[in-house]
């Protein structure tokens, strides 16, 4: 493989780098000249794995490209532009998106002008880069995290030059605002309040892809929410990679909690944050979602393990008590609260009695929900250099037995909503089943439910008949509002 002298090629050691120097905010969004209307009768299509955080940044990806005049296509096979939005938490992750790009080999084959794209976390990897670049020649332009707001100018470069176009930055990061979006929905939102993390746990590659922890300014927060109240979204959920440390990279002395209750002040009927770390939940968090019934009763709280020192290994800090102590104290404080976790399953060197601690946890906090996995070593992070002598076979098993725990505790949570009444905010037919309708709790359980005289960000009063694991059924039970 040849490497061109003006590609930029990822470098993970210089992404984990952090220095004290200020954050650069950039408020203004420039099209170059010659990539003005560039897009007119012409179509575009983006695909996207991972986080809600991808999501967001594919959303930003979708309006530059409407600015453009891009339209959106019905399939990939008619797109004149194809990004794939990738997310490097997994290595299962990878193998997903280089199929579909081995995919995208015929639509290259027979309109050998359409160009396809990489994105996101992944292309900030240098193995996953190095591997496009030698076996995906149909994939003409990669770049990463840092740099979606050059889009225009990318794609400018990938038509003018007929080239392949790598720019890929390993850096802190900065803040922008006033990009382009096109929101994918509309009746709930998702707010990005910061990006990046320094927090470093052990296994994780996004403090490397998402480059420091960069909060935005309150006012441009609040700004967007109100906006988002006044054309008729019902629903935001404010995203971080950690957003609990929200505004500690900041002079102003600002906090999550202080977000948080400006955020319901606004009005808006529904507000949902994620993701927390145990290690910077505060009391005055607890204290004003207690306070505020438009901030939803539903936390994510990521476990990960319930092993003090598989927690140390991990770079956590926190002990399982300290997380037991916090769980403990948000459900005594915030009424009917239901609280999700991840969970990761043969950790490097995690013991028979190591795990068993993790099933003592799940049993004792009776999770609502849990998004379990067994340890992927990503490469470039101290876990993947750790020994590991526990055989795949038995990190299977247990993910088994610990899926097999928490599904049991689950559906008594749900069953617990039987013959009860809950209000839903409709996202429209259930995928399923186009006759019933479909959406979310207060406490985000999934309800399917008949009725009539009912649109898409209604929010509906749905008495409960039947509970299963993953949701409830019901039936209306009053007019919507």
């Amino acid at each position: 493989m040849k490497l061109l002298k003006n590609w930029n090629l990822p470098d993970l050691r210089e992404a984990g780098k952090r220095t004290r120097g200020a954050v650069e905010r950039v408020d203004t969004f420039m099209i170059p000249a010659n990539a003005v209307n560039m897009g007119e009768g012409k179509h575009y299509w983006i695909s996207t794995y991972g986080c809600q955080a991808n999501e967001r940044d594919s959303e930003t990806l979708a309006g530059i490209l409407e600015t453009l005049g891009y339209g959106q296509a019905e399939s990939p096979e008619t797109a004149d532009v194809i990004l794939v939005n990738t997310c490097a938490i997994r290595e299962n992750a990878m193998d997903k998106v280089l199929g579909e790009l081995g995919s995208f080999k015929r639509i290259y084959n027979a309109r050998p002008d359409v160009i396809i794209g990489v994105a996101g976390c992944m292309a900030q990897e240098d193995e996953f880069v190095k591997r496009v670049l030698a076996h995906y020649p149909w994939v003409r332009l990669l770049f990463g995290t840092h740099n979606i707001q050059d889009l225009p100018a990318l794609l400018a470069e990938a038509m003018d030059s007929q080239e392949r176009v790598v720019h890929i930055y390993s850096r802190q990061g900065e803040v922008y605002e006033n990009l382009p979006v096109k929101r994918f929905g509309k009746h709930k939102a998702w707010v990005n309040i910061m990006y990046g993390c320094d927090k470093f746990c052990t296994y994780c590659i996004v403090p490397y892809t998402r480059g420091k922890q960069r909060s935005r300014r309150m006012d441009d927060i609040l700004e967007e929410v109100r906006q988002l109240k006044e054309d008729g979204y019902r629903e935001v959920t404010l995203l971080g990679q950690n957003v609990n440390a929200y505004g500690k990279d900041l002079d102003e002395g600002l906090d999550f909690a202080r977000l948080l209750e400006k955020t319901a002040q606004t009005g808006i009927e529904r507000i949902r944050f994620m993701t927390s770390h145990p290690w910077d939940f505060t009391q005055e968090m607890i204290d004003v979602i207690a306070r505020y019934d438009n901030i939803m009763p539903y936390i994510h709280l990521p476990l990960q393990s319930g092993d003090s020192d598989v927690l140390r290994r991990m770079g956590r800090r926190y002990s399982a008590e300290e997380y037991k102590g916090l769980f403990d104290a948000i459900v005594k404080r915030i009424p009917n609260v239901a609280v999700s976790t991840d969970i990761i399953v043969g950790f490097p060197n995690e013991s028979d009695e190591a795990f068993q601690h993790t099933l003592d946890m799940v049993k004792a906090c009776r999770f609502d929900s849990a998004f379990t996995f067994i340890y992927s070593p990503r490469p470039g992070t101290p876990a993947a250099e750790m020994e590991d002598p526990v055989s795949m076979d038995v990190k299977r098993a247990r993910l088994q037995e610990l899926n097999s725990v928490w599904n049991e505790l689950a559906l008594e949570k749900m069953k617990a909503y039987e013959g009860r009444i809950v209000q839903v905010l409709v996202d429209g037919p259930s995928k399923r089943n186009p006759g019933v309708l479909s959406g979310y709790t207060e406490t985000n359980k999934l309800v399917n439910f008949t009725g009539t005289g009912v649109k898409a960000g209604d929010i509906v009063p749905v008495y409960i008949t039947a509970a299963k694991t993953f949701s409830l059924d019901g039936e209306m039970a009053g007019p919507t509002r």
